[in-house]
């Protein structure tokens, strides 16, 4: 017997343990996920004040504690009771609001009845003694004070007052959305008022079965349940800051039930404080995980006016040095007369710096629209044999000042395909073979087109290569290539008109248009080829 009556207690400290600990995570996740928000903030408040709640009520029936104790602790469970009346009441009235000025009401008529009701709880009107106990030792018969009417009258407003404003917000807003986050509050509430009225009233009163009221804090959880369920689905929350302090919340219980099962005073004591450091660093760990989310948040809205403010920029630049460029393109043809020898290679000098810098403006704000999905791409087909063939001519000169070798070779094969092709031929064929240029030395440089042969003709792709002698790439380059203004170790020193996005730019154009891009070489100093394969028809992204 002794036994079961011990198996009994512990589950029932294992429940209100349960409860309180949910209600107090899901309290501090709601409230620090927006601690301006009013819902939150008296949910939070509301959450506490039902768990101090529980916890006394659950001590107040525990066997054998001194009657003077005893008396304080039903007192007590009057006080916190009044409490969570009141904070349920003035949840239902708030939410789903972030903000509002309570009215005179309120601050004048309802804050200090209900204050004044609670500090009467704590004194003899209410309960003046304790006149019986049961044989295993719990409380059965107390002498109430006139007292007791006050604290019925004010619960039963506070409770059924809840109860009628919340079914007039359901019946009353115009939002669907709000009107079943309403309802999901009132089926918590219903269930923690039916909870109550059976095991905390009925079954006492007139059954004198008093086993359970000591699960107050059980019957409660229900109701903060499914408001918390309400405020996540209004996005007064966060659902991975909600997974986390499940989480906490489970490595809480399993704190918890040490205490059950401790069999010596200095072993329940160790326990309780572990469990009350472990709650604290869960309320901590989700405290941390909100603030990170903020700060991501924060830094992902700072990202977006950076990006707004340097494709401005950008733009102003561009046009500035367009402007440049025209004066010098104007100057270098002759149209306002023959130039002096020194002045004519100073204005052509001018006029190949002003082109390299409104090409590298024109790449960074590519690169941003690339990044925003607001690039759009022109569907035709064309010849890309004939597009490489353009391109390799027109970097020849380039090549062969530098005394490097140019060559192409393709074989008989119709390279016809479907895509976007002056932004395949600007940014990724001439983006290619030009950064050849750029990084070989001396040696030689080969731009190549094969076709797969392959037996199904539904998988044919095309296969452009460029090769150099060049620089090469290492290991850890290869980690920044074809990311946004990925810089080589020693790219800028190689080339000083480098900024990062050209690569980036022409995987993006390529993968758009259905194809895949990739570098290899087998380290610094060693070439490096880089190889783009395109499907024969494909219907790329607008």
């Amino acid at each position: 017997m002794s036994f079961s009556l011990s198996a009994f207690q512990n589950l029932d400290l294992l429940t209100v343990g349960i409860a309180v600990a949910g209600m107090l995570v899901l309290g501090f996740v709601v409230l620090f996920n927006n601690l301006k928000s009013i819902s939150n903030r008296i949910f939070f408040f509301l959450a506490v004040s039902a768990s101090v709640w529980g916890i006394v009520n659950y001590a107040f029936y525990l066997p054998q504690i001194s009657i003077e104790l005893s008396l304080w602790l039903l007192r007590l469970v009057m006080f916190f009771a009044v409490w969570a009346a009141f904070f349920t009441f003035e949840f239902v009235d708030v939410f789903p609001a972030e903000e509002m000025i309570l009215s005179w009401k309120y601050t004048w008529m309802l804050i200090p009845l209900t204050v004044a009701t609670s500090l009467l709880m704590l004194t003899p009107i209410v309960f003046a003694d304790i006149t019986a106990r049961t044989a295993d030792g719990h409380i059965s018969a107390v002498v109430n004070g006139p007292g007791i009417f006050v604290f019925g009258l004010m619960v039963m407003f506070l409770n059924v007052g809840a109860v009628a404003l919340l079914i007039r917000k359901i019946f009353t807003t115009k939002s669907k959305e709000q009107r079943a986050l309403l309802k999901t509050v009132l089926v918590g509430i219903a269930i923690m008022l039916f909870l109550i009225t059976i095991f905390n009233f009925l079954l006492p009163a007139f059954f004198d079965n008093s086993r359970f009221i000591s699960l107050g804090a059980l019957f409660l959880f229900p109701f903060i349940a499914f408001t918390a369920y309400a405020i996540y689905r209004h996005h007064l929350f966060n659902l991975k800051v909600a997974t986390t302090a499940f989480l906490g919340f489970l490595v809480t219980i399993f704190s918890f039930v040490n205490i059950i099962y401790s069999v010596s005073i200095g072993a329940i004591v160790i326990n309780v404080v572990a469990f009350v450091i472990v709650l604290g660093g869960s309320i901590k760990i989700v405290k941390d995980t909100l603030s990170l989310r903020n700060l991501t948040e924060e830094l992902s809205e700072t990202n977006v006016r950076q990006e707004t403010l340097i494709h401005f920029i950008g733009h102003e630049v561009k046009g500035s040095l367009a402007k440049d460029e025209g004066s010098f393109a104007a100057l270098s043809e002759g149209d306002f007369g023959e130039l002096q020898d020194g002045m004519k290679s100073f204005v052509e000098r001018a006029l190949a710096e002003s082109r390299q810098s409104v090409a590298a403006v024109a790449n960074i704000l590519r690169a941003s629209n690339l990044k925003k999905g607001t690039m759009v791409y022109t569907k035709e087909p064309f010849d890309l044999k004939a597009l490489v063939t353009e391109a390799v001519e027109k970097e020849r000169s380039v090549a062969e000042q530098k005394g490097l070798t140019l060559s192409f070779t393709a074989d008989e094969s119709s390279f016809q395909m479907t895509g976007d092709k002056v932004q395949i031929n600007d940014h990724v064929l001439r983006n290619l073979i030009d950064n050849a240029i750029n990084y070989t030395p001396s040696g030689s440089i080969n731009v190549s087109l094969e076709k797969t042969r392959d037996k199904s003709p539904d998988k044919e792709r095309i296969i452009f290569k460029v090769k150099d002698t060049g620089v090469g790439i290492t290991e850890e380059d290869k980690k920044r290539l074809f990311t946004e203004g990925g810089h080589g170790k020693y790219s800028q020193t190689i080339n000083a008109h480098s900024t990062g996005y050209g690569l980036y730019i022409a995987k993006q154009i390529v993968v758009a248009n259905g194809g895949t891009i990739r570098a290899e070489s087998e380290g610094a100093g060693k070439g490096s080829t880089f190889i783009v394969e395109f499907p024969v028809e494909h219907d790329i992204q607008v």
